[in-house]
């Protein structure tokens, strides 16, 4: 059973039972003359030998109201480019391939380097970015979706309810992000759940009403890989290069619209994806990896906002967030079993460990170069 509770500042759009899926493809085809919409999927060229990518273009093929499909193609070779290619090749939309790694687009990220724009390290955010340029650049779409490539419950349902609140004239919403509940038989989301929403908390009860923490922690699933939103807004937005993407792009949001533009909606009633390995000893690989990146996009966007870190802020923030982090994990040991599934008390301990090693070293990090790598512009 759904609830409809609203969280915070944002408007949150709940699944009320079955979507009428003709109905809003209908609606949305319908939308799509006059405002058509992009699809941008960043995709490394592993991707389509798994399951679940073949899954979304056979979904991907049945909807009409998509009018462009950008692929932005991770490190590939000229062989792997051809397959990416033909592979796509079955999509009835307009459908580009962006071979990032490819001699043109190398030496196009070189000439921009040049001119002093830094473009940031490959990888994902530097993919998105030079996809939302290329649409933008054909001023045509007037929505950009993009969603990742290793869903494995991927439906037309989900696509539709991700486009809708951007599309729809009617309602007004400049960006929109994707929620999802993340359970099998045991319970996943790790960096939501026991990283960025313990952190949050924690740092609102150091600093106290801060409005960006509070549209932050107003978000469901705030790390979640799927959004919309409007072209305008995309020219705009600056997007971090690493793995503090999606972070990122929701502080983006908050400095450049207002809240009452934004919303979120439940796009799956069970979201399966890829997992990550922890890697606790390796801060290079992994959650590990992930955990860094975002708390530093995190503390970079709050020093933004007139925080003023020291020593002694970090380590109380540690401190603070480890006893939260331990409250919450007992909360989450609870409801795994009155739902009777799987809680593996060692493996949430041992991540909680991790993400605290990782704030400190987010924090150093911090503390030794405060801007770090800019945003891509």
């Amino acid at each position: 059973m759904s609830d409809f509770y609203q969280t915070g500042v944002v408007a949150t759009f709940h699944r009320l039972g079955r979507t009428n899926l003709e109905k809003i493809e209908a609606e949305l085809t319908w939308y799509a003359q006059q405002r058509p919409i992009a699809l941008v999927l960043p995709s490394l060229y592993s991707e389509l030998e798994g399951d679940a990518l073949k899954g979304i273009v056979r979904e991907l093929q049945e909807v009409k109201y998509i009018k462009e499909v950008i692929v932005t193609l991770g490190p590939a070779s000229e062989e792997e480019f051809k397959h990416t290619k033909e592979f796509f090749s079955v999509l009835p939309q307009k459908t580009g391939i962006i071979w990032n790694s490819g001699s043109r687009m190398s030496e196009i990220y070189k000439t921009i380097e040049r001119a002093d724009l830094p473009v940031g390290e490959p990888g994902k955010g530097r993919s998105t970015w030079m996809a939302y340029g290329y649409i933008l650049s054909e001023q045509y779409s007037h929505e950009i979706v993009l969603h990742d490539c290793d869903i494995l419950t991927y439906s037309r349902d989900l696509l539709a309810r991700l486009c809708y609140p951007v599309a729809n004239p009617n309602l007004d919403y400049d960006f929109c992000k994707g929620y999802y509940s993340r359970v099998t038989d045991r319970l996943h989301g790790r960096m939501t759940r026991l990283l960025l929403t313990p952190l949050i908390r924690s740092l609102q009860k150091i600093l106290g009403y801060l409005p960006i923490l509070v549209f932050f922690d107003s978000f469901r699933y705030p790390l979640a890989g799927e959004f919309s939103m409007d072209v305008d807004l995309a020219r705009v937005n600056r997007i971090p290069g690493d793995w503090g993407l999606e972070i990122g792009v929701l502080a983006e949001v908050y400095r450049n619209i207002s809240t009452r533009r934004v919303c979120q909606v439940d796009i799956a009633e069970n979201y399966e994806h890829k997992h990550q390995e922890l890697s606790p000893e390796d801060a290079t690989k992994g959650l590990n990896k992930m955990c860094v990146d975002i708390c530093k996009t995190l503390f970079r966007t709050l020093a933004s906002e007139g925080i003023v870190f020291s020593d002694g802020f970090f380590k109380t923030l540690v401190a603070t967030y480890t006893r939260t982090a331990q409250d919450m994990l007992k909360r989450y040991e609870d409801d795994a079993a009155i739902n009777s599934i799987v809680f593996d008390r060692h493996a949430e301990s041992l991540a909680v460990e991790t993400f605290t090693n990782g704030i400190k070293l987010a924090a150093q990090k911090i503390t030794e170069d405060p801007l770090g790598v800019p945003l891509i512009a």
